[in-house]
């Protein structure tokens, strides 16, 4: 039955999908490899037939039509070969590891790669001065086939996680300002698959400007009180762990007129970091780094293995590091 449904999958090209946290085992694994297109998010497993029949001319022949039909399915050499060393009363489960070995998943890309290429028929010459309607080399390479079905069903977000106080610094793609954060949010699930992550700047006193930040991805992460964060989750990601990490809230921070004398990584000012907020991202950044001083009037920047002892210094801005921890406050589905 397993195969006979599976043979009505692939003479239909439809696409086969194993959930996240699901299983699809035994005949469903026919069903499965039958696919046009193929993503094993949860777990596939394999054994032989069993062979109820219990003779050998009977089970020579069941191989042989489980061959002829996993062979029409482009089924990869070494499933078969797990398949048929596995004994019928246990079970192979393909590890990610091994999925990706063995080309388990197909996508649409790839079917189309495999497929062999005609040779295309000679054209005859144009008449001079007819358009030749060739595109341009340029556009050609920018030009991109449509996601498949189930490039497009894989690569949809299915929750957004949202964190408060985590900045997603950098990978910006668009900067616009909003009302409040949920329109943020709105405005990065309107463009598509481009964004993958925002930023929503909550400080109210800063009444000009843009204060939504769309993201290609969530970038280099920073503390920052006045943050809130999303970041797009599809159907194969778990949601996000806690984690920890050291922050310098750019706000609160911030030291004026203090120095902290010493304790220098290098006998350099950071080449790069010739701001205050910079000097500030160049600490978070770097795990060795514990503190900062920038000096404005030289705008040098000097990153600190410790904080050491605070004197009162005009002209300067310190900060150190404290540890946050970080999880989302919220995780929403979006079907």
């Amino acid at each position: 039955m397993g195969l006979l449904i599976a043979d009505d999958v692939h003479s239909r090209k439809m696409a086969t999908v194993i959930p996240a946290e699901s299983t699809c085992a035994s005949a469903c694994a026919f069903v499965f490899l039958a696919g046009a297109e193929r993503r094993a998010d949860g777990r596939l497993g394999v054994h032989q037939i069993a062979n109820e029949a219990g003779d050998l001319e009977s089970a020579q022949v069941s191989i042989a039509d489980i061959i002829d039909v996993l062979d029409r399915f482009r089924t990869p050499v070494p499933v078969l070969t797990i398949m048929f060393k596995t004994p019928a009363n246990d079970m192979h489960f393909f590890s990610a590891e091994e999925v990706a070995r063995y080309g388990i998943n197909r996508t649409g890309s790839d079917i189309s790669a495999a497929a062999p290429s005609a040779a295309p028929e000679p054209s005859p010459s144009p008449p001079p001065g007819a358009p030749t309607g060739l595109q341009a080399p340029a556009a050609a390479a920018l030009a991109s086939p449509d996601l498949s079905e189930l490039e497009a069903y894989a690569s949809r977000p299915t929750r957004m996680a949202l964190y408060s106080g985590l900045d997603f610094n950098g990978q910006d793609i668009e900067a616009t300002r909003v009302g409040e954060a949920s329109l943020c949010a709105r405005r990065c699930l309107e463009i598509g698959s481009q964004c993958k992550a925002f930023t929503y700047n909550a400080d109210t006193r800063i009444t000009r400007g843009p204060n939504c930040f769309l993201k290609a991805g969530s970038g280099a992460m920073d503390g920052n009180a006045v943050a809130i964060s999303g970041l797009l989750l599809h159907r194969a990601e778990s949601d996000p762990a806690p984690f920890s990490m050291g922050v310098i809230d750019p706000n609160q921070g911030m030291i004026e007129d203090v120095d902290l004398p010493g304790r220098d990584l290098s006998s350099k000012a950071h080449p790069t970091a010739k701001t205050g907020p910079q000097c500030r991202l160049a600490c978070v950044t770097n795990d060795q780094c514990q503190a900062f001083t920038f000096i404005k009037r030289k705008k040098e920047c000097w990153l600190k293995a410790s904080i050491g002892e605070p004197r009162y210094k005009p002209g300067m801005v310190s900060g150190g590091k404290t540890v946050a921890h970080f999880s989302p406050m919220s995780v929403i589905s979006l079907e």
